[in-house]
């Protein structure tokens, strides 16, 4: 899929400028800007390394490039054509768009998105079948006793603050993470490729878990929706960010419809959050955690996909990120520790 007869001009490029160590200051100059990223200045400033084997190939195949838009490219295959629209659905300059078409050869696949969902898939539906329950099936009395979710009393066993992905209060909770974190995380991991998404994806899961431990102290949490928020509010925030380059159809729609989806569900999680628990003392799960990972997406994420195959460690806002999650993660990490201690909180029993 995605494989063209010939290789691209981009490509041919790129494996002669894989021998060249640096470029040369002139030819850094002759780098074509797109108008909609004038605005940016500063930032590119701040970091607007590219790889030398990229770079240069943009500049030996800029000619043939330049020559004309893809999306006035006729006679494309089916696979072709999907590579183009993912394209322009999470690229905002014609020339990242059209470097990443040519040299797109779907290998690897993009297997961490699909890898995760299937086994929370196959996660629901083994809960389901032994607790004789699909719909809202937190309200079993059974169903915190799952070694996956993340419980308040047992917030010392530390893969609870990752698991609790695989579990969801039912089958309208997993059902909408499902469909977001397809649709957009899908394209973003053809785009960005697994490493990246992976990151954002874990970054948002983690801090959604921390975030309710720290501002929901006595509440367990269940649901991907970390690491969906993370995925999509840095896919929005980027569309934002570059609206005049995004070329996407529907574009205003689309976020529209992804803004509906996120608000159904959160305000889902609330109404969940204050009903009265089939488990007392112990409270329905906390919606904090959409709060954390969205507070991932706009932060991480946005560094992450705002430039198409730009390294990350040249990018000081990448740093300035890293170094405020790793504060955070810190300081939940003793907030864990002492602070349930010292505010002598009343916590709901193990499960």
């Amino acid at each position: 899929m995605g494989e063209h007869p010939s290789p691209g001009p981009a490509v041919a490029a790129c494996a002669e400028a894989e021998r060249i160590e640096e470029l040369e200051p002139e030819a850094e100059e002759r780098l074509p800007a797109a108008p909609e990223d004038h605005w940016k200045v500063l930032f590119d400033q701040m970091s607007n390394k590219r790889s030398n084997s990229f770079r240069q190939a943009i500049l030996q195949g800029n000619r043939r490039l330049s020559s004309k838009a893809l999306l006035e490219e006729k006679g494309l295959s089916l696979s072709q054509r999907l590579i183009r629209h993912v394209a322009y659905e999470t690229l905002p300059r014609e020339i990242d768009r059209k470097w990443y078409y040519d040299s797109y050869t779907c290998c690897p696949p993009p297997w961490f998105m699909i890898t995760v969902t299937l086994l929370e898939v196959a996660f629901f539906l083994y809960n389901g079948v032994s607790l004789g329950q699909f719909v809202l099936q937190v309200t079993h009395p059974r169903y915190l006793k799952n070694s996956l979710v993340y419980h308040p009393q047992l917030r010392a066993q530390v893969w609870r603050y990752l698991t609790y992905i695989f579990m969801h209060a039912g089958i309208e909770h997993l059902g909408l993470n499902v469909v977001l974190q397809l649709l957009v995380g899908v394209p973003l991991e053809m785009v960005h490729g697994a490493t990246r998404i992976g990151l954002v994806y874990v970054a948002g899961v983690v801090a959604g878990s921390l975030a309710v431990s720290v501002a929901d102290m006595t509440a367990p949490v269940v649901g991907s929706s970390g690491g969906v928020y993370a995925l999509v509010s840095a896919h929005l925030a980027n569309i934002v960010m570059n609206w005049s380059g995004m070329k996407c159809q529907f574009k205003l729609l689309r976020m529209a419809v992804a803004l509906i989806c996120m608000s159904m569900e959160f305000g889902r999680a609330v109404w969940l959050r204050f009903h009265p628990s089939a488990y007392p003392p112990c409270p329905h799960p906390s919606f904090v955690a959409h709060l954390g990972g969205v507070a991932v997406g706009i932060t991480l994420g946005v560094v992450v996909l705002r430039n198409y195959e730009q390294r990350l460690q040249d990018q000081s806002l990448w740093w300035i990120f890293v170094a405020m999650y790793t504060v955070f993660v810190l300081f939940a990490v003793f907030w864990n520790i002492f602070a349930y201690t010292l505010l002598d909180l009343k916590l709901p029993p193990p499960p």
